[in-house]
C-alpha cells in the first residue's frame, strides 16, 4: 500500500498534498479565533485566573505537537481524526448560533454543520486571498478587543481574586484550547504556535481583567458582555462579523479534512455534530474535541514508532 494512503484510496497526510497542506496552513490561522469564542468562558468557569497557565500549557503541548505526524489509515484512526475534526465543527458552530443568531441558536448551529460539511465533502476550497483578508481581520480585531479590555478600568467583582494552585483546571483549560493552537502545517510551526499561544494568553487576560473569572465564566457569550463591560457596545457589530468569519472558515477547511480522510463512511460522525450541535451545550462538545485530538497525537507518535521499528 502507498505512503498515505489508506485501503479506498484516501489521502491522509497534507505533506502529501501540497496544495491541501498550504490550503489547511492558511485556514489553520483562523482556528484560535472561533475556539476563544467559547473557550475563554468555559475555561474561566472551570479555572477562574488560572485560565492563562491552562492556555499556557496548551501552547507548550501544541509545540510539542508540531512534531508528531498524522495517524496512519487504520479504520481506528480514521475514526479518531473524523471524531476530532468533525466535534470541532460542532463547537464552531454552536459558537456561531450563540454569536450570530442567538434567537434561534440550536437551528443555526445544526444548519451551520449541514452546510459546512456539505460543502467540504463538495471539495470546496477557501481562496488564498480570503484566508490572508480574514486572518488580518481577527488578528486586528483581537488587538483592538485586548486595548479597549485592558484602557478601561474594570467594575469590581466578587470572587475574581486569583485562587490557590488548581491543577487540575489548568489540565482542563490545556485540553479544551489545544485543538484550537495545534498547528496544521509544519512550516515555521513553532514560531506560529508562539504568536497563537501569545494571542490567547492576552485575549484571556484581558478578558479575566474586565469581567473577572465568574462573570465570564457565566456566559457562552460572554464576549459580547466584555465590549459591554468595556463601554465598547459600538464594537458588538464588529463582534458578529468576526464570529462569522471566525467559525465558518475553520469549519469548511475541518470538514474538507474529514472527507479527504475518511469519506464516505464518515457520514455517520457528521449526522452525530449535527445532532451534538442542536442538541448540547458546549462544555461537553469541547471536551470531545479536546480528547479526540490527545488521542489523535498518540495515535500519531505510536505510528511514528512503528514506522521506524520497520524501518
Amino acid at each position: 500500500m502507498a505512503p498515505g494512503t489508506g485501503p479506498a484510496g484516501i489521502v491522509s497526510h497534507a505533506n502529501d498534498d501540497p496544495d491541501r497542506g498550504e490550503q489547511r496552513e492558511r485556514e489553520g490561522r483562523v482556528r484560535l479565533g472561533g475556539g476563544l469564542l467559547v473557550v475563554l468562558a468555559a475555561g474561566a468557569a472551570g479555572a477562574g485566573w488560572w485560565l492563562l497557565a491552562g492556555l499556557v500549557l496548551a501552547a507548550i503541548a501544541a509545540g510539542v505537537a508540531s512534531r508528531v505526524p498524522e495517524p496512519g489509515d487504520s479504520l481506528v484512526e480514521r475514526g479518531v481524526v473524523a471524531v476530532a475534526r468533525l466535534s470541532e465543527v460542532a463547537v464552531y458552530a454552536i459558537a456561531f448560533g450563540a454569536y450570530v443568531f442567538p434567537a434561534h441558536r440550536e437551528a443555526a448551529a445544526a444548519a451551520f454543520v449541514v452546510v459546512v460539511t456539505g460543502a467540504g465533502f463538495a471539495g470546496l476550497k477557501i481562496p488564498t486571498i480570503v484566508g490572508r483578508v480574514a486572518a488580518g481581520l481577527l488578528l486586528a480585531a483581537g488587538a483592538v478587543l485586548v486595548v479597549v479590555c485592558v484602557a478601561v478600568p474594570p467594575v469590581a467583582t466578587a470572587g475574581g481574586g486569583l485562587q490557590p494552585p488548581d491543577f487540575a483546571g489548568v489540565l482542563f483549560v490545556a485540553v479544551l484550547a489545544l485543538p484550537f493552537l495545534r498547528p496544521r502545517g509544519r512550516e515555521h510551526a513553532g514560531l506560529r504556535v508562539l504568536l497563537l499561544g501569545a494571542i490567547a494568553v492576552l485575549a484571556g487576560f484581558a478578558a479575566l481583567y474586565q469581567l473577572g473569572a465568574v462573570r465570564l465564566g457565566l456566559s457562552l457569550t460572554s464576549l459580547r458582555d466584555l465590549l459591554s463591560a468595556a463601554d465598547a457596545d459600538a464594537l458588538q457589530p464588529m463582534l458578529t462579523v468576526v464570529a462569522v468569519l471566525a467559525t465558518v472558515l475553520p469549519a469548511l477547511a475541518a470538514g474538507s479534512d474529514v472527507r479527504t480522510r475518511t469519506g464516505v463512511p464518515g457520514l455517520a460522525v457528521r449526522i452525530a455534530a449535527v445532532a451534538a450541535a442542536y442538541l448540547l451545550p458546549v462544555l461537553p462538545v469541547l471536551v470531545v474535541a479536546g480528547l479526540a485530538t490527545v488521542i489523535e497525537l498518540l495515535l500519531g507518535v505510536r505510528a511514528r514508532r512503528y514506522s521506524g521499528t520497520r524501518e
